[in-house]
């Protein structure tokens, strides 16, 4: 577009104005994050599911631990699809800044291995105060604890639905898959916190054939 940017990678970006730019045609990426939350819904639910127009590359270290779970993957060009086992196994995992393993992505896989066979570790190296979900899944069965920045994920067989709150946006994702997976209904309240991170969350949610309903409050 004609714009004199320099200092990619670098703690200081310099940028020196230009009279004018130019028009520019761009794809914009697709999300990685909402990409891994559908994997995960498909595979904590021993599920299949082929997402179009997503990007392998962007979300490898997710792939590569749903593959240690037992999920198997094909890959076409912006395709992925993902068949899940009737049960996942545990795994161990570490969030890691960009390429490593995505900490938005913590919640959502944490979330998938309270129904996998056996202990799982989790640990959250970029963020504080990201385990407050946890609190939430405990009340509908999962056996969580948290030591400082780890998480010792004990997988049960069943969760069971109950009212439980969002308290951030992967938090609350996290929650929508708990009670898709859960015994009985569950209701997620502070559900602004999700809709301003995931277009059409419900809607896409039904076309996998999970019944679910959005109601706002004022």
């Amino acid at each position: 577009m004609g714009a004199k940017v320099k200092g990619a990678g670098t703690d200081i970006i310099e940028i020196e104005g230009v009279k004018k730019l130019k028009d520019a045609s761009y794809n914009i990426m697709p999300d990685r994050i909402e990409t891994g939350t559908f994997l995960c819904v498909a595979a904590m639910n021993g599920g299949n599911i082929k997402i179009k127009g997503a990007n392998y590359n962007h979300i490898t270290p997710v792939i590569h631990k749903l593959e240690e779970a037992g999920c198997k993957l094909k890959f076409e060009k912006n395709e992925i699809e993902l068949q899940a086992p009737r049960r996942l196994k545990a795994v161990d995992l570490k969030t890691m800044p960009y390429p490593g393993f995505p900490t938005d992505m913590q919640s959502i896989f944490t979330t998938s291995l309270t129904l996998a066979k056996g202990t799982s570790i989790v640990v959250e190296n970029l963020f504080e105060n990201r385990y407050k979900y946890t609190q939430e899944l405990v009340r509908m069965g999962a056996k969580i604890s948290i030591e400082g920045k780890t998480a010792v994920v004990k997988g049960v067989r069943k969760l069971y639905g109950t009212t439980v709150k969002a308290t951030d946006l992967r938090g609350g994702a996290a929650l929508v898959m708990a009670g898709v997976s859960a015994k009985g209904s569950t209701i997620v309240e502070n559900v602004e916190y999700i809709l301003r991170g995931y277009d059409n969350f419900d809607q896409k949610l039904r076309e996998l054939g999970i019944d679910i309903q959005l109601k706002k409050t004022n």
